[in-house]
């Protein structure tokens, strides 16, 4: 059975297991009021397209053990950009080259 976690600290939760995994320049964006599809988006850039997939991962084994369930995964076949959709908080880990070029903080800021 799932464990009820808070948009608040799923957010904070994400966050930490990102920076576990090593995972750089981690944003966090407030979007209640903003969008209705998640109260938070967190960004984050990866090292290498390999570590997008390793930190997408390491997000959704670490959600999973704590009885939240992902809605979605995408992008990880090729790992310049994946998405975690957890309900409240949906997690964007992208490359450098990725980031640079969709500004999602700028975008939703």
């Amino acid at each position: 059975m799932a464990k009820s976690m808070s948009s608040d600290a799923l957010a904070s939760f994400v966050v930490e297991k990102i920076e576990d995994i090593k995972g750089r320049d981690i944003e966090t964006l407030n979007m209640q009021g903003k969008a209705e599809f998640a109260d938070y988006m967190v960004v984050c850039s990866g090292n290498s397209n390999r570590h997008v997939k390793s930190v997408a991962q390491a997000v959704v084994v670490e959600c999973r053990a704590q009885g939240v369930e992902p809605l979605g995964v995408e992008g990880n076949d090729i790992g310049e950009w994946s998405l975690v959709d957890l309900g409240s908080v949906v997690v964007h880990i992208m490359t450098d080259e990725m980031r640079d070029r969709y500004q999602l903080e700028q975008l939703w800021s």
